[in-house]
């Protein structure tokens, strides 16, 4: 008997182990592991007959992740070897690298990590083979604790007993994993630490603090080149950093980690969102609502969040009444709904709101205006026959394209994620949700990917990621069909035949987090916003104190026509003004001087390209026509 090798688009009978099998047909530098009934295994393992094995190369993502995961043990050994006395964590691989968590009590600084390096190289040369081996519970206690490794000893006791234990050894360095990995360590061939970060063991503040280092790797040198150029772009790009800069939002700890102060420019930017969305969702038949901030208990308990969300939400008791801080809109539009008699004349009724939420983030996860504990969504919840579902989908969708379009924004992913193991209702009623999610993208011709098991507990969804600089996925609109809270509430509408009968729900949101979306806006532009979303629009700069008047008259002019502008009043060199407002990016800078005001007219640059001298009029036009189209 024999089991059958693919890889691209061949195909093989083999016997004995997949690396038997690979170095046989040439595939040894190119296999890197194999993938068997959905496992991912190491190529040193043995099939059973009649087995279909897929040989996983650099192409595939799985393939790249048992190659970064190698890459993580390589800096782990490093890194033992320089430091003994390190106590080891978690080391995976992730999207465009890896890293790993060390127990060590002060950060590692740039000469250690240009030594870790080195030592990695080191070992790499060594071409040390990975070998893994399993033992029971005991005999991996016994060993982990000669190892002195009280952390891993940790990750040991959550083990399911049906589970093998298995361990990875190259050399003298043992790492209690799963795996697979990469034959030996000579098979890594490029890369590159990148940064350091102090994280709480497993994400709890409540539990020690680790340093952990991330780095990456690639199987070409000019691959791993690429990647630090456009690197060096997205650490210009990070929203962070330019939030800070262009004074667009804030962060005090003295608040409350993960909650966001926009000063006047932010919340400038925010307002102009947040002035669109509104408008689009009333051409659309959107009806607004508002809803309170914390609601009983009991309301939470019956919509299902108390079972299912309760880890992740702030409460309060007043007057002996538990009550908690709103998570999500929804159970505040059904109320709504709730409040009157609905005819199938009615619907669909579609409920919009600029609904802030707060929810616990573990403050070790909690990242810039990315991952936060206060946020607003632009919130809608559709009620609708079941014959009305697919086309309310497909409208949703639409619109969800347009706004996001709109922002230009043009780099996205699409996901159906499936019934969670959390959830709530039956499964005929997941089945006809999931279908009706299914059946609007075929018929829109979209490409989109499946997530087994990744839906919310009250419904499966539609999720659009929106892609950074380097490939990363940031949450965007979301759609969710719910049967299931519409039988909890008891809602209904008079159908045609006189019956009382249940509405579809959906939950959906465009934009996702109004803060998530601006951190992606601030990344895209890199802080240079299109002049339709800029804080401020125009600085004038006058030359000198006689132009002064005549800059503020131009102000003026603007001003009536709702353009934002500043004037620089300054008494710097002009050439200090102009760099201080490129820096600021702001998008036009207007000069006045004594042969602009004698003619009635301005000299004009974009960014830091002088585009010549113009009319007031003339730049007038153009600058409306320019917010008008929304050009980025």
């Amino acid at each position: 008997m024999a089991w059958t090798m693919k890889w691209k688009d061949n195909v093989w009978k083999c016997k004995g182990s997949i690396l038997s099998a690979i170095e046989e047909k040439g595939l040894n530098s190119i296999a890197l592991g194999a993938k068997i009934n959905n496992k991912l295994y190491d190529l040193s393992h043995i099939p059973e007959d009649d087995s279909e094995v897929i040989i996983l190369d650099w192409d595939s993502p799985e393939g790249r992740e048992i190659y970064r995961h190698t890459t993580s043990h390589i800096m782990a050994n490093a890194v033992k070897e320089l430091f003994p006395e390190i106590k080891l964590g978690i080391g995976p691989a992730i999207e465009d690298g890896f890293y790993y968590d060390f127990y060590k009590k002060d950060p590692f600084t740039k000469e250690d990590l240009e030594k870790i390096e080195k030592k990695m190289q080191e070992i790499i040369e060594r071409d040390l083979p990975l070998e893994r081996f399993e033992l029971s519970k005991d005999e991996a206690r016994k060993l982990l604790q000669s190892l002195d490794e009280d952390f891993k000893l940790e990750l040991l006791e959550e083990i399911p007993e049906d589970e093998p234990i298995t361990f990875y050894k190259q050399g003298n360095f043992i790492d209690l994993c799963r795996g697979p990995h990469l034959p030996s360590t000579g098979r890594v061939k490029y890369f590159k630490l990148l940064s350091t970060s102090a994280a709480y063991w497993r994400g709890n503040e409540k539990n020690p603090m680790f340093q952990r280092i991330y780095g990456t790797s690639f199987l070409t040198k000019e691959d791993l080149e690429e990647y630090l150029k456009i690197r060096e772009e997205v650490i210009k790009r990070d929203h962070r950093r330019l939030g800070k800069e262009l004074n667009l939002f804030f962060i005090f700890e003295d608040a409350g980690p993960g909650l966001i102060f926009y000063p006047p420019k932010g919340a400038i930017v925010r307002y102009i969102i947040e002035e669109f969305e509104r408008k689009e969702h009333m051409k659309r038949g959107y009806l607004p609502v508002i809803t309170p901030h914390i609601m009983k208990i009991d309301l939470w308990e019956k919509s299902g969040h108390w079972d299912n969300f309760r880890e992740n939400m702030f409460f309060l008791e007043i007057e002996e009444q538990k009550y908690a801080i709103k998570p999500m809109n929804c159970p505040g539009h059904i109320l709504i709904y709730k409040s009157f008699i609905h005819s199938y004349r009615d619907l669909p009724l579609r409920f919009f709101e600029m609904g802030t939420v707060y929810r616990y983030e573990r403050s070790g996860v909690l990242y810039g205006l990315q991952r936060v504990r206060g946020f607003t969504q632009d919130d809608a919840h559709i009620f609708c026959t079941p014959e009305q579902l697919e086309d309310e989908i497909k409208e949703i969708l639409n619109f969800a394209f347009f706004m996001l379009n709109s922002f230009g924004l043009k780099d996205f992913e699409i996901t159906l994620s499936t019934r969670p193991e959390k959830y709530i209702g039956s499964d005929e009623i997941w089945e006809k949700a999931t279908n009706s999610l299914r059946n609007a993208l075929d018929s829109l011709g979209v490409e989109y990917k499946i997530a087994e098991g990744e839906g919310a507990f009250y419904g499966p969804k539609i999720d659009i990621g929106l892609k950074s600089l380097y490939g990363k996925s940031w949450q965007g609109p979301t759609i969710q069909v719910d049967f299931n809270l519409p039988e909890r509430f008891d809602l209904t509408y008079d159908a045609p035949d006189g019956t009382r009968r249940r509405p579809v729900m959906i939950h959906r949101t465009l934009l996702g987090s109004l803060e998530r979306f601006m951190g992606v806006l601030i990344e895209h532009y890199a802080g240079r916003f299109p002049l339709w979303l800029s804080p401020t629009q125009i600085i004038i700069l006058p030359i000198a104190d006689r132009h002064k008047s005549y800059a503020l008259e131009i102000a003026n002019i603007f001003r009536g026509e709702n353009f934002r502008v500043d004037v620089d009043l300054d008494q710097a060199s002009l050439n200090y003004k102009i760099k201080k407002a490129i820096s600021q990016k702001i998008p036009y800078l207007f000069i006045a001087g004594d042969r602009e005001m004698k003619e009635r007219k301005i000299s004009v640059r974009k960014h830091d390209r002088d585009l010549g001298v113009f009319s007031v009029e003339e730049i007038l036009k153009a600058l409306k026509e320019e917010v008008e189209k929304r050009l980025a």
